[in-house]
This record gives structure tokens, C-alpha cells and sequence, in this order.
């Protein structure tokens, strides 16, 4: 069932991409041939009005095939005036952004809902503090509950967190132990610590961590705006750390994870809850978002930089140069994921 909803998730996330390159195609008045989700052989076709649309047999990805343009071999174009040949570099490029721009919309809408539906976050409750802390030196204790900072409510440990990592100088919290209310000045101190990505940075600490408690926050739909922005920016800042850290080294390329991955990541997930599957849905489609944005060549990155081109330079590249292009973009994604399999199946059979 897992894998099953998995399959639906991506087919999902894939239609939507796509949906947003039709949309935006048929705006501008150029013919969409074939609308397919999948590659390969078709399995199943209906065609309503100009447009055949698919299933294709390998659930692994999806395109919009628009009249004069072809991912497999650039050198076929028309001249015809329903052609995304004839229409200007900038509309092209509206016309490929409106893919990523569609995951990104869709991220948002789902976090919306997660919002709506409640999330889990830690409750405002302290668990341990360390040892010679600020907190420590202020007779903070195990089992403080904090009410407030500087007159500020502060209902779960991330709203605890960013006040702490905003302050400029001295936190008078309100704390509730047992029936007593206390209130206790501390002055953070900067500490060291890693991130995801064992890299050492500083920021502003007390000593305190949380207890484990959770508790549901549900946000009405006017506040689960801004949470929505604030999770989609969040989800591409990392999406797109991550990949600058790839290129660095700092992350090996064998944690690259491939369809398998995201697969079970998708099943455990959606066994989770709804939420966790919204959540983890939402994260897919940035990552699907920020990745066809790259500047490589097959992917829609790759043609807004062509159609760069030929704005800045008012011609267009050259149908070799193109043609050779595509091809080495083609051979290079189909690598990358023929490795991140393989890094699948080794994880799987018990490779480190």
C-alpha cells in the first residue's frame, strides 16, 4: 500500500509540473501534441482537442510535448505561428519557469493545509540544562515551562528558540514551576555548534534543551500563510545548501538517494499520518522544483539558459551546438540516475 501511494505522490507531483508547462503554453497560444505522465510506451491516451494526453509504462518522471519542441532531438522546430519556435525568448521562458513555479505553489498549498490539519512541535518545557550555562548560572531547572520572553507569549520551543537567537542583550523570561511563576533574567552567550552538514557555525545559546513533549499547533487560514511561506522558503534554502555542499564535497555523493529512496521515505510517511506525507510531499516538490531550474541542458534551466542566449545575443544557438548540448544533458541526468539507483539497491542490501 506504501509503495503504492508513493507511485500516486510522484505521478502527482509530476502531473502538477507539467500542468503548469500546458497552462502556460496554451496562454501564449502555442499547440500542446502530447501531455504524458511517465515515459516510455504509452499505456493508456485519450485525446481532447489538440492534445493527446498519456499514461506512460515508467512512472519515473512525465513531459508536456509542445508543437516545434522536442527534448529528444532540438533540431526539430516549426515555423507555424501555434509553434513554441516562433514565440519570443521571454514568453518561452515564462513557459518553462511556469514547471518549477508550479511545485513551489504546490509546496505552499500544502503547507497550508498542514497548517490547518496541526503540526507537532516541541512544547516550551525544559528537559535538560547544561552545565555551567547561562540558563544554569539563572537557576533555570528540569521541568520549567516558559510562558513568556520579554512580555512575549511563547507557545512552542521554536518560538523559544527564535527569541534566543534574535536577542540582542538581556531575556527576562516568565517561567511556570509547579504552581509558582517565576521571572528570571539570562544574557545568552554565543556557542559553537554543527549543522546538517557538520559544518561548525555560532549562534546565540542558553543552555536548555527540550523535554520531548509536543503538542498539536493548528494554524487558522490567514496565519498558515505566512507559515506556509516560511516552510517553502525554508524547504528551498536547504534543497539548495544542499546541492552547493554536493558540489563542495562536503556531502559524498554516495548519500545521493534515487527513486527507490524516495519510495520508502514516501511509504514510511504516509504510514505516519497525512501530515507527515503532506509535509514530505512538499519538500519532493521544491526538491523537483530547484532541480529542473539548474542550468542543465534537458532540463528546464537548460532551455532558459538558451533562450538567454539568444535575448542577449539575438540569435539563436546554433542547432548543432544545441543538438549536442541536449544530448551530453541527457546522457548526464540519465547517469545520475542510473547512480543514485545503484546507491539505492546498495543501501538496500546492507552497504555502507
Amino acid at each position: 500500500m506504501g509503495t503504492l501511494i508513493s507511485l500516486l505522490v510522484l505521478s502527482f507531483l509530476i502531473f502538477f509540473h507539467e500542468l503548469g508547462h500546458f497552462l502556460a503554453a496554451r496562454f501564449f497560444g502555442v499547440k500542446v501534441e502530447v501531455f504524458s505522465i511517465g515515459f516510455g510506451k504509452k499505456i493508456y491516451t485519450k485525446v481532447y482537442g489538440d492534445t493527446q494526453y498519456a499514461l506512460s509504462l515508467i512512472p519515473l518522471g512525465g513531459y508536456v510535448q509542445m508543437k516545434g519542441q522536442d527534448d529528444m532531438d532540438p533540431t526539430k522546430v516549426s515555423q507555424d505561428k501555434d509553434s513554441y519556435n516562433v514565440k519570443k525568448p521571454w514568453q518561452r521562458i515564462i513557459i518553462l519557469l511556469a514547471g518549477p513555479f508550479a511545485n513551489f505553489l504546490l509546496a505552499f498549498l500544502l503547507y497550508i493545509a498542514i497548517g490547518n490539519i496541526g503540526i507537532n512541535k516541541f512544547a516550551p518545557i525544559i528537559g535538560q540544562v547544561s552545565k555551567d550555562s547561562p540558563a544554569s548560572m539563572s537557576n533555570i531547572k528540569s521541568g520549567d515551562k516558559i510562558l513568556s520572553i520579554n512580555g512575549l507569549e511563547i507557545k512552542t520551543w521554536d518560538d523559544l528558540s527564535n527569541k534566543i537567537k534574535k536577542s540582542r542583550d538581556t531575556l527576562l523570561f516568565k517561567i511556570q514551576r509547579a504552581n509558582k511563576i517565576l521571572r528570571i533574567t539570562i544574557v545568552p552567550k554565543i556557542h559553537t555548534y554543527k549543522n546538517m552538514f557538520g559544518e561548525t557555525l555560532k549562534k546565540k545559546m542558553v543552555g536548555i534543551s527540550p523535554n520531548g513533549k509536543t503538542i498539536l499547533v493548528k494554524y487558522t487560514l490567514m496565519q498558515s500563510i505566512p507559515f506556509a511561506l516560511e516552510e517553502t522558503k525554508n524547504a528551498t534554502t536547504m534543497i539548495v545548501k544542499s546541492l552547493q555542499k554536493l558540489i563542495e564535497g562536503v556531502v559524498p555523493a554516495k548519500d545521493l538517494g534515487g527513486i527507490v529512496s524516495i519510495v520508502q521515505v514516501t511509504a514510511k510517511a504516509s504510514a505516519i499520518g497525512i501530515a507527515a506525507l503532506f509535509g514530505l510531499t512538499a519538500l519532493i516538490s521544491v526538491n523537483l522544483g530547484v532541480l529542473n531550474l539548474l542550468p542543465i541542458p534537458a532540463l528546464d534551466g537548460g532551455h532558459i539558459m538558451f533562450n538567454l542566449y539568444e535575448m542577449l545575443t539575438k540569435k539563436a544557438p546554433s542547432e548543432r551546438v544545441l543538438y549536442y548540448l541536449t544530448l551530453g544533458g541527457w546522457v548526464f541526468l540519465l547517469s545520475l540516475m542510473a547512480f543514485t539507483i545503484f546507491n539505492d539497491i546498495y543501501r538496500i542490501v546492507g552497504g555502507n
